[in-house]
């Protein structure tokens, strides 16, 4: 049976997020993990190594595979910022063409630096997300 690799732990946020090498990364790191925190009220957990996730819902496939994830995250990558949106993008479409230049993936949004975008639409971004997560998975 599949085991997810990436899993809830308690190694020390903090110190994970003070490791970043790139001064502006670290910088970016820690104004979304006080915009998470304010916005979710929860407490940042890491998961595997390196995302910062807020919160956990529990998912089970048509498949049979289920599990435990992350109801909104971020990780300071080497070439940008990924921050998780876990109810994917097709709800958030008009908030992604106020927010500035970004990329996005299933359910990542890649952002090079926070000064490329609009703080404000990624704070309602990340709280529309939040909210729709509870609706789909109450806690």
């Amino acid at each position: 049976m599949y085991q997810l690799k990436t899993k809830e732990n308690n190694d020390p946020v903090i110190e994970f997020l003070n490791s970043i090498d790139n001064d502006k990364r670290r910088g970016d790191s820690f104004k979304v993990l006080e915009i998470m925190e304010i916005i979710t009220k929860e407490s940042p957990k890491m998961w595997g190594d390196k995302i910062v996730g807020f919160g956990k819902y529990h998912y089970q496939y048509a498949s049979g595979q289920s599990g435990d994830w992350m109801r909104i995250a971020f990780s300071p990558r080497k070439g940008n910022l990924s921050i998780y949106i876990m109810d994917g993008f097709d709800k958030h479409k008009e908030l992604l063409n106020k927010l500035g230049k970004h990329k996005t993936g299933k359910s990542c949004l890649y952002i090079n630096k926070l000064e490329d975008i609009d703080l404000k639409t990624l704070e309602d971004l990340i709280s529309d997300s939040w909210k729709n997560m509870n609706i789909l998975y109450p806690m």
